[in-house]
This record gives C-alpha cells, structure tokens and sequence, in this order.
C-alpha cells in the first residue's frame, strides 16, 4: 500500500473530546501540523454525509460541505479557503487502512467564526442554524485552551513539545564550545551587593576571594533569573570538582550573542535595582518583581570574577 493511498501517519495521535458527544480524531504530523478529523469535524458542526461524499472528495481539492454554502463564502477569508480545499490524507499511529482526510486544526474556531458573522449579518438559512448552534459550543471549549494546546494535549505530543522547545531556547542561550574567560562581572555589582548586606567591601570583596554566600547570592539575582532550564544546563555542562567547586565560570559557558547580551542586561539592572534600595529586603521585593526566578532552585556557584 504506497503514502498516496494510504496516507501519512501521525508521529502521535490521539482523541481530541469536547462535552459529552464530540470526540474528534486528531494527530501531530511529521513536520508539526496538527491535523483533525475531517468527517469528525462535520459530525462535531451536526452535519451528515455518506461514504459518496467522502468519495467524491478525494477526486479533486473541494471545499467541505460545512463551508460549501454560497451565503458563507463572504464571510471565508483566502487563508481559511486553502485550509479547507487542501485536504490531507492521514492515519493514527498504529492504524492501517487507507487512511482519513484532515484538516488544520486551528481552521476549526475560523469555522466557527463564519458561522458566527454569517448569523450576525443576518444572512444564515433556516437550515444552517442548528451548525450554528453547534459552533457557539464548540467555540465555548476553545475559548477556554487554544485549538493547538487541546491536540497537544490528546495526542501526547506536549511533553514532547515542551522538551524541544527547551532544547531550542537552551541552543540560543548555551555555547557548544567553552568561551574564553573574560571579566562579566563589573565591581559595581559587587559593591553594591556588599552595601545592602552591610558588609565592608574593602575587607571581604576587593582583590580576592569573596566569601562562598557571594556566589550563592549571585545565582539568585542572576542565573535562577534566566530563562528556565539554563541554569540547569550550566550546571550539567559546568559540574564542580571534588572540592565543590567548579574548574570554569558558568557565563563561560553563555553563547556570544543572545546569552552574554542577557547576562550583561540582567546584570546592569540589577545594579539598578540594587542603587535604588536602601535595604536587602526592598532590593529583593523589587528584584521579585522586575524578574521573577524562571530556573531551578538555589544552589552552590562558584564565585564570579
């Protein structure tokens, strides 16, 4: 049986259900188009065809019978009317048979948003009411989580989605080759993080070894603050030695252009932040607010600079 005939599998598949009685077959695509049902989704509008008129749909790119009708196609934008007429021929993961044709997934609240303006200029037909009805509930379900995140969701594909999203921003963010050393870290920052800590810097900070809470207190204001998963990533690809502490700098690791460019903003308001403060406490309300922590919990860094 050849792809033509039998159309696509879906990399994950699954049962998109809204309500009580519609449950539409869905799939995640090789290439991440998510797809629905087509005979599901006419059922799920309360249409009815026979086997003849799927038949007659594979003959040649027709628009469905749902959004067939002369008094809707004002209301069908060009973009709309490719989804409809490109008809995908697909079949769930695991599923033989000669497959089902698909649609877009995010085609299916456009839908029901002609129906919506059709029956708000006052041109539906008596018998397109009860379509109409159907896509006030459909639309009620949708409102709630997008179209994309309910097939996600059905099919198994969001962990999975999740992960490559993370791998994607942690590419932005993480170097593959180790940066040579250089100084990221102003003394500004430093002075002033002495200051709302009441501690002289002169004697603790300046020209030396900082006390080990300084690295600590460093990863809170501005690694745990990064995007989530790239402390993470520092972590794993900056493990620290037997003594406890890590043989690089964790911006080392930071890609030349997105990664350094957030460090050195994140660090510059942060000694905003920290100039505008008379106490730790107001500094960190503000710090808070301003960055909210995305990365993982507080831990052991090695100091900076």
């Amino acid at each position: 049986m050849n792809e033509r005939k039998s159309g696509e599998t879906a990399e994950y598949s699954g049962h998109l259900n809204i309500g009580d009685d519609i449950d539409i077959p869905c799939g995640v695509m090789g290439d991440g188009t998510r797809l629905l049902s087509e005979r599901a989704v006419t059922r799920a509008l309360g249409g009815k065809r026979g086997g003849s008129h799927w038949l007659r749909q594979k003959e040649g790119n027709r628009m469905p019978v749902y959004a067939s009708a002369g008094n809707l196609q004002p209301f069908i934008h060009g973009g709309l009317a490719y989804k409809l007429v490109n008809h995908r021929l697909w079949r769930a993961k695991g599923q033989g048979g000669f497959g089902a044709y698909g649609i877009e997934a995010e085609a299916l609240p456009e839908i029901c948003e002609v129906y919506m303006r059709a029956r708000h200029a006052g041109v539906l037909l008596p018998s397109q009411e009860h379509i109409a009805e159907q896509a006030d509930i459909l639309m009620a379900a949708l409102a709630k989580v997008g179209i994309v995140a309910l097939v996600d969701e059905a099919t198994g594909y969001q962990s999975v989605r999740q992960r490559d999203e993370l791998q994607k921003l942690l590419s932005k963010y993480i170097a593959e080759e180790l940066q040579p050393w250089a100084k990221r870290f102003p003394d500004e920052f430093y002075t002033q993080l002495f200051r709302l800590r009441g501690w002289d810097y002169q004697t603790l900070g300046a020209g030396g070894k900082k006390p080990r809470l300084v690295g600590k207190l460093t990863n809170d204001i501005i690694y745990e603050r990064m995007p989530r998963g790239v402390l993470d990533e520092l972590k794993r690809k900056n493990p620290p030695d037997d003594s406890g502490r890590r043989r690089y700098k964790h911006h080392q690791f930071l890609t030349e252009d997105i990664g350094d460019d957030h460090l050195a903003l994140q660090i510059s308001n942060s000694i905003a932040l920290m100039k505008a403060s008379r106490s730790w406490g107001e500094f960190n309300r503000l710090l808070d607010r301003v960055y909210p922590k995305y990365g993982s919990q507080q831990g052991e860094l090695d100091l900076e600079d």
